[in-house]
C-alpha cells in the first residue's frame, strides 16, 4: 500500500529536493506541495494525503499554527515539521501541536523515508539531532516545585525533622512525610542527604552560610 505525501515548503530547491530523493519510492505517492499556509489549506479541501511534511517556518502563517490548523481539521492527517533549526522551543510547539515527527532538512533519503513510513504508522520518529536536543532538555530540565514544596524543601535542608517542619508550617508530620517523599520523586533523589545536594546544584534552595 501506498503513502500519499504532501510538500510545504516557501523554497522550490528544498521541495524539488525532496521530491528527487522520493520520486523512485514505489511506496510513496507524491501528490503535491504548497509553498504556503493559504495554498496548503486550499487543497486539504480538495485531498488528504496520508502524511504532510511541513516547513516550520513559512510566509504569513508559520508551520507551527498551519500544523495545530491542519490537526484540528484533519486529524487523521500525519505531519512531520521540517526544518533547518534543532531549536528546543520549536521542536516541542510542533510535538505539541500534533507533529507525528520532526526531521531536519539535511536528513537523509534514509531517514525521510523511516519519518513518513513511522508518522503513516502513527509513531513518533526523531531526527538524530532532534531526539538529542530533547534527551539534553529532559536531563537539565528542572521540576516545577509549589509553594509549599519549596518551604519543606528549604526547611528539610536546613536540617530539620518532619515534626520540626510540621510546627512551622502548621502541618502534620504526616502531610510533611508526603511532601518530602514528593520531593524524592521529583528530584530523583535516593535520600534526603541527596535531595538536599541536587535542590542545591540545581538552585532550587538558597545556598546558606550555615
Amino acid at each position: 500500500m501506498s503513502i500519499s505525501l504532501f510538500i510545504v515548503d516557501d523554497h522550490y530547491m528544498v521541495i524539488e529536493g525532496i521530491q528527487s530523493l522520493l520520486r523512485n519510492e514505489k511506496n510513496i505517492e507524491l501528490r503535491g506541495h504548497a509553498t504556503n499556509a493559504s495554498s496548503c489549506l486550499a487543497f486539504l479541501k480538495q485531498d488528504l494525503p496520508d502524511v504532510i511534511l511541513m516547513d516550520i517556518n513559512l510566509p504569513g502563517i508559520s508551520g507551527i499554527d498551519l500544523c495545530r490548523e491542519v490537526k484540528a481539521l484533519y486529524p487523521a492527517v500525519a505531519i512531520i515539521g521540517l526544518s533547518t533549526f534543532n531549536q528546543l522551543s520549536f521542536i516541542e510547539k510542533m510535538l505539541e501541536n500534533g507533529a507525528l515527527g520532526y526531521i531536519i532538512k539535511n536528513a537523509t533519503r534514509e531517514e525521510l523515508l523511516a519519518a513518513i513510513k513511522a508518522a503513516h504508522a502513527g509513531k513518533t520518529y526523531l531526527h538524530k539531532t532532534v531526539a538529542d536536543v530533547l534527551r539534553a532538555s529532559k536531563k537539565n530540565k528542572l521540576p516545577t516545585l509549589t509553594r509549599r514544596e519549596k518551604e519543606v524543601l528549604e526547611l528539610i535542608a536546613n536540617g530539620l525533622t518532619n515534626n520540626e517542619i510540621g510546627e512551622k508550617l502548621f502541618l502534620s508530620s504526616g502531610t510533611v512525610d508526603t511532601y518530602r517523599k514528593n520531593l524524592l520523586v521529583k528530584l530523583n533523589a535516593k535520600n534526603t542527604a541527596e535531595l538536599v545536594k541536587l535542590a542545591l546544584v540545581k538552585k532550587l534552595i538558597p545556598f546558606t552560610d550555615g
